[in-house]
C-alpha cells in the first residue's frame, strides 16, 4: 500500500540489510502488516456477520482481536512511507516533486482501478479510503520536507497529540465549510445539494499527515549506527506503549467520545467479563485514528523495527521472513492484486457452494451486511487468507525481481 522511495541508509547497515545499505527491517515490517492487511480483506468478505467486530454487545475474544491485529497496518504504513521518503536518495526539491506527483497519483488509483478492485464497478469511486489518505499525506509531505527537520518534527508530532482536543468541534458547527473538516477530521458523508450522490470520508486527513511526518523524522534516526538505533527504536516504542496504558486506564485524553466515529468505542470502562473488559481496553478509535490508537500500534511496530534490524534472512526462520520480504517490496502491487483476488475469490467460493453472489458484483460490503445465506465463520476466513497470501506470493516475486532488473520510471509508481 505505501508506496514509498526505496529505503536506503546512509550510514552502515544491519545483518538485515542488502545491496548498497538498503535496510530490509523496514521492507520486513511492511510486508508483515501487509500480509497481515489480507486478513481484514478478507473477513470483510467471506465473514457471515452482520455486526462489527468492535461492538461490545455483541462481539467476542477470537473475532475482534482478528480486527485488532489488522489495526497495526495503515498506521505502519503511513509511517514507513515517511521513513522511505527520508531515506531515499532524493533531497529538497526532488524529492519535494516526487512526492506530491506519487500522491496525486495514488488518489487518481483510489477512485478507479482501487475502486474497481473493491466494487467490480466500473464508475469513479466516491469513497475517500486508505489510498486517498495516503496520496495527500504525501502531497503534504511535499510542502513539509521543505521546512528545517525540527519544524516538521514539531508539526507532525503536534498533529498527532493534539488532534483529539479538537473532536467536539462538529462539521455542522462550520456551516458551509463543514465539508472542509470531514475531510480533515470528522469521518462521515458529504451530500452534494441538487444531486444525488455524495462523497464518503472514511480516512479524514488529520492526523495521517502527522503520522507520515513523523516517519519522516525517524528516518534521520535510522543512520545512526546499527546499535544505537536499536536501542533508540525499542526505548520510543517501549515509551509510546507506557503512553498508552496510562491514557487507556486513566481516560483523561486521546480518544474521542462515544458518538464520534463509526465504531464509536469511547472510553474503557470494566465489563460485566473479562474477555470483555480486556477488549474494550484495546478498542479504541480507527476513524479518525485517535492519539491512543496510534501510541497502541506504532508503539509494538517501531519495537519491532528493531527486531527486524537483527534478522538474518539466510538462515533458519529468516527464510520464512524472506519471502514476507518479498511482499514490503512491491507495496502498491501486492495492494491492488490483493484486493482483486480476495474479491475473486468471493465470488467463485459463493458460486461453488451455491450462496448469493450477486451482492458481490454490485459495491460487496459497501453500506451493506451479507445477504441471508452467505458468508462463513472465522476458521474459513483464515483458511481463505492464508491460501491468498501464498498465491500473492508469486506473482510479487515476479514483480520484484522486475523492478531490481529494470529502472523505468513508471515502476516507481506501481
Amino acid at each position: 500500500m505505501a508506496v514509498v522511495p526505496e529505503a536506503v541508509a546512509v550510514q552502515t547497515p544491519g545483518p538485515a540489510a542488502i545491496g548498497v545499505g538498503r535496510l530490509n527491517s523496514i521492507d520486513l515490517l511492511r510486508g508483515l502488516v501487509m500480509a497481515i492487511m489480507a486478513l481484514d480483506h478478507t473477513r470483510d468478505y467471506f465473514s457471515n456477520l452482520t455486526f462489527q467486530p468492535e461492538d461490545l454487545s455483541q462481539t467476542y475474544g477470537t473475532l475482534f482481536f482478528t480486527r485488532w491485529i489488522t489495526h497495526f497496518c495503515a498506521p505502519t504504513f503511513f509511517f514507513l512511507a515517511g521513513t522511505g521518503a527520508y531515506l531515499s536518495k532524493k533531497r529538497g526539491a526532488e524529492l519535494s516533486s516526487f512526492l506530491w506527483k506519487r500522491g496525486l497519483w495514488l488518489v487518481f488509483l483510489e477512485l478507479t482501478l482501487i475502486h474497481l478492485a473493491w466494487t467490480f464497478q466500473f464508475q469513479p469511486g466516491l469513497e475517500f479510503q486508505v489510498i486517498w489518505a495516503l496520496g495527500w499525506s504525501m502531497v503534504a509531505l511535499a510542502l513539509l520536507v521543505r521546512l528545517p527537520m525540527k519544524a516538521l518534527a514539531t508539526i507532525s508530532v503536534g498533529m498527532i497529540v493534539l488532534h483529539n482536543a479538537f473532536d467536539r468541534v462538529t462539521p455542522a458547527a462550520l456551516g458551509n465549510f463543514g465539508w472542509i473538516w470531514t475531510a480533515l477530521h470528522r469521518p462521515g458523508f458529504v451530500p452534494i445539494p441538487q444531486m444525488h450522490f455524495g462523497f464518503f470520508f472514511l480516512y479524514p486527513l488529520i492526523p495521517w499527515i502527522g503520522v507520515m511526518g513523523a516517519g519522516y523524522a525517524l528516518g534521520a534516526l535510522l543512520q545512526r549506527p546499527p546499535e544505537q538505533r536499536r536501542r533508540t527504536l525499542l526505548t520510543l516504542g517501549g515509551a509510546m506503549i507506557a503512553c498508552f496504558v496510562i491514557l487507556r486506564v486513566t481516560n483523561v485524553y486521546g480518544n474521542p467520545p462515544v458518538g464520534f466515529g463509526f465504531a464509536s468505542p469511547g472510553p474503557f470502562a470494566m465489563q460485566k467479563t473479562t474477555e470483555l473488559t480486556i477488549i474494550s481496553f484495546f478498542n479504541v478509535e480507527k476513524y479518525p485514528p485517535s492519539l491512543q490508537y496510534l501510541l497502541m500500534t506504532l508503539g509494538p511496530a517501531i519495537m519491532l523495527l528493531a527486531w527486524f534490524d537483527k534478522v538474518d534472512l539466510k538462515s533458519g526462520i529468516g527464510r520464512f521472513w524472506d519471502k514476507i520480504l518479498v511482499f514490503g517490496r512491491v507495496p502498491m502491487f501486492y495492494y491492488i492484486l490483493h484486493i482483486f483476488l480476495i474479491h475473486s475469490m468471493a465470488v467463485v467460493v459463493a458460486l461453488a457452494f451455491h450462496q448469493p453472489a450477486a451482492w458481490l458484483w454490485h459495491g460487496a460490503f459497501f453500506g451493506q451486511p451479507p445477504p441471508s445465506g452467505y458468508g462463513y465463520d472465522l476458521p474459513v476466513v483464515y483458511l481463505v487468507w492464508l491460501i491468498a497470501v501464498v498465491i500473492l506470493y508469486f506473482p510479487c516475486k515476479w514483480y520484484a525481481e522486475l523492478k531490481q532488473r529494470r529502472k523505468d520510471w513508471w515502476l516507481s509508481y506501481i
